[in-house]
């Protein structure tokens, strides 16, 4: 998938939710919960964009191209990572080959979508650096259906730029840096323009640099971690060709994690940040400061595993506050395998964003919300699995989760006055069932299904969360692995939108395959949406019908 959101979809409790097409605002729902509680982190890089309503990270702004791994981390992740209800995704960019090397791909598909990337570093054993970028662009489709007189494409353009380098001043110490540039423009329906009047000719720019430079100490049975980081945003909006609205954000992290070893069984993991974020739009500009502290006991008794831990944070304009996480696991060795028993319970905290204060109190804010004092969100959350691996690779794996967000903070949809406040509990619980199982003839099947049950305080379900997700996959590897293809079934049923309108169920199709020609050449083959089904994430927002995309890689 070029678009990194339809990579997160395949995995357990992950939904997403676009509105028509690649480039347009995406939400991105990790265990039922928005996308601003989840961190995505690239390299160690906060991808918060401080210039949207409630920082969230702009999933829809960034590509899959050059990244290597992917981890995802449910539920509240505040000890280490400052992460509230949803969790943290956590990317690592490509590693360079031993020696000098480099890989290029080009793509091209419906929709006039073209794609080009590479990427060029070098593993020189003391240093090591690798560069890459990527090039997408799209005509796209007509992204909503209310753009019905004279419809027309709306297309999109992403340029990203990445960069890491690592130096091994002596076995003790390492440097790194990392550079990560974004540039993005696409078109949309439904904005309004300078006389407010409904208008389909819309386009939004993105740009976000950032950067970071850390340090890797170990000195005997401590290891020490100083990072800096930045990360700086720019966004602006334009309907009828005129500038609309435009946003300058900021995020500065300072870092710094410890680990002691104090035993074969026994780490001590400790650690502080301080954090500035700021925001201006020509009527708001706002900056604030947030420093933590946390400490981690992790223990290791035969087969169980247990950690244990608390963080304290003091933020300028909400004060202070203290989370916590408690996990454990065990394990029993079984015939050909390990059964694991694994259960974890955090909690964590949100202050309402620059944006969400000083909306409610600029010209555009009117009651109630203007007359509401926004405080703090807290959430808490646990989840008990059990976990059978087999030596051959073989697992199936079963989680019950239950997390809920106590003075839930969201835009006003019936007055439009602001950011409002809930009282109460709003609810996320359900299963996680995922599991792959390898087949003889270099086959294998992977698959998982969630069942999320979601609440108000009101006792109804939260909008666009579907109530069932299902990803099952078939894959095939040749000896040798030359041909490799592959065949995905995504599901999504009973989710609705603002109004209780029930949106669509659906099922989609996607293959895929790729062959090596030679040792560095590739070919591939991708089929989005096979079936050509049709259906809406978002009330009014048009998908993508049946799409081929063809590209080859080279590696030097």
């Amino acid at each position: 998938f070029s678009a990194l959101a339809d990579t997160l979809r395949t995995q357990p409790s992950v939904a997403v939710s676009n509105t028509g097409g690649l480039g347009k605002v995406t939400s991105l729902r990790i265990r039922g919960e928005e996308g601003f509680r989840t961190m995505v982190l690239l390299d160690g890089i906060d991808m918060a964009d401080l210039t949207s309503p409630q920082v969230s990270p702009r999933i829809d702004q960034l590509l899959s191209a050059g990244i290597e791994r992917i981890e995802i981390l449910r539920g509240p992740q505040g000890l280490a990572y400052g992460a509230d209800a949803g969790g943290v995704v956590n990317m690592r960019s490509q590693s360079p080959d031993e020696g000098f090397g480099g890989r290029a791909s080009a793509e091209t598909g419906r929709y006039g979508t073209t794609q080009f990337s590479g990427s060029v570093g070098a593993d020189l054993g003391a240093a090591d650096f690798i560069v890459s970028a990527s090039q997408l662009d799209t005509d796209g489709f007509n992204s909503r259906s209310i753009d019905s007189e004279t419809p027309d494409d709306d297309g999109y353009e992403n340029t990203s730029l990445h960069a890491r380098a690592g130096w091994d001043v002596s076995d003790a110490l390492r440097l790194e840096a990392v550079l990560r540039s974004i540039d993005g423009e696409s078109d949309y329906d439904g904005c309004y323009s300078a006389s407010f009047s409904l208008t389909h000719d819309c386009r939004s720019d993105f740009e976000q640099d950032s950067w970071l430079l850390r340090a890797e100490l170990e000195t005997g049975a401590v290891n020490h971690e100083l990072s800096y980081a930045e990360s700086d945003t720019d966004s602006a909006s334009f309907s009828d060709g005129v500038f609309s609205f435009g946003s300058e954000g900021s995020l500065k992290r300072l870092s710094y994690v410890g680990r002691w070893q104090a035993g074969d069984a026994t780490a001590i993991v400790f650690g502080l940040d301080h954090e500035n974020e700021s925001i201006d739009n020509g009527s708001l500009d706002r900056d604030r400061d947030q420093a933590g502290v946390f400490a981690e006991y992790q223990g290791r008794f035969d087969q169980l595993t247990v950690t244990a831990g608390v963080r304290y944070d003091d933020n300028d304009d909400f004060g202070e506050f203290s989370t916590y996480r408690v996990s454990a696991a065990y394990v029993l060795p079984v015939a050909a395998g390990d059964l694991k028993f694994k259960a974890a319970y955090g909690t964590g905290f949100r202050a309402p964003s620059l944006y969400e204060v000083g909306y409610n109190l600029s010209t555009s804010g009117r009651p109630p919300a203007s007359d509401t004092q926004l405080q703090e969100e807290t959430s808490e959350g646990y989840d008990l699995g059990i976990v059978w691996a087999l030596d051959n690779g073989a697992f199936l794996e079963l989680t019950w989760f239950d997390q809920s967000v106590d003075d839930l903070i969201e835009f006003d949809l019936v007055a439009y006055s602001g950011y409002l406040q809930t009282s109460g509990e709003t609810d996320s619980r359900g299963v996680e069932l995922a599991g792959r199982l390898p087949l003889p003839g270099g086959l294998e099947i992977l698959g998982n299904f969630t069942w999320n049950d979601t609440e108000t305080p009101a006792g109804e379900q939260r909008l666009r969360r579907p109530e069932q997700l299902m990803n099952l996959t078939l894959n095939y590897r040749s000896m040798g692995e030359r041909l490799l293809m592959g065949v995905n079934l995504r599901s999504s049923r009973d989710a609705i939108d603002i109004g209780n309108v029930a949106l669509d169920d659906y099922t989609v199709l996607d293959l895929n395959a790729s062959y090596r020609f030679t040792p560095a050449t590739t070919a591939y083959l991708r089929l989005e949406n096979a079936l050509d089904e049709e259906y809406e994430e978002v009330i009014s927002y048009n998908v993508a019908g049946a799409a081929a995309y063809a590209g080859v890689r080279f590696e030097f």
